[in-house]
């Protein structure tokens, strides 16, 4: 298993996602499926201004794979950026809010000054799954100042297809990161 979603088929080792592309990081899990109620809680998270609720996510995922972080032995932990125009339109990062609290409650280190988003894309909701990869090729780049760990943790609000945390996996690799794992509040149905 590598992305964590839900397969309703158990003998498949992968859902169509992972399956169809080569993977740049080694392995994720989310809270929940992205279904209600979480799908509208996430939706408010991100575009209500319901900021308080990412640390109650990230407590959520402190609860159920701090042991996992430990295990996947997780030196830093990075949140997906985004754009400055969209970070100013909306106020906040969703996933700098969930990352910095996740790396609090489990003793970790936040870097926010090593992945940035230096190219503005369209919103990944409006997207189907090629629209998504195409979207964001050259979209982030990692600070040429940042020394690159072993394993770091993405954090990011939902995973769909694994576009964006493939994309920004991919540049941490290339960085000289060995190992890229992820958190997501949500994730969608690999059926």
């Amino acid at each position: 298993m590598r992305c964590g979603k839900p397969l309703a088929d158990e003998t498949r080792e992968y859902c169509r996602d992972c399956e169809n592309h080569t993977s740049w990081f080694t392995q994720g899990r989310s809270l929940w499926v992205h279904t209600e109620p979480v799908s509208g809680a996430v939706y408010r998270f991100k575009y209500k201004n319901k900021r308080n609720w990412g640390r109650i996510f990230a407590a959520e995922m402190a609860e159920h794979y701090a042991e996992q972080i430990r295990r996947w032995g997780i030196e830093e932990i990075i949140p997906i950026p985004l754009h400055a125009s969209r970070r100013r339109k909306r106020g906040f990062n969703q996933s700098e809010i969930v990352a910095k609290e996740l790396a609090r409650l489990t003793g970790t280190v936040c870097r926010t000054d090593v992945l940035f988003r230096i190219r503005k894309t369209l919103p990944q909701k409006k997207l189907d799954a090629r629209e998504r990869a195409g979207n964001l090729k050259g979209a982030f780049a990692v600070s040429k100042n940042w020394k690159a760990c072993g394993n770091v943790l993405l954090a990011d609000d939902i995973y769909t297809t694994g576009a964006t945390l493939g994309q920004a996996a991919k540049m941490l690799k290339k960085a000289g990161v060995q190992n890229v794992y992820f958190l997501t509040i949500s994730i969608g149905q690999g059926i």
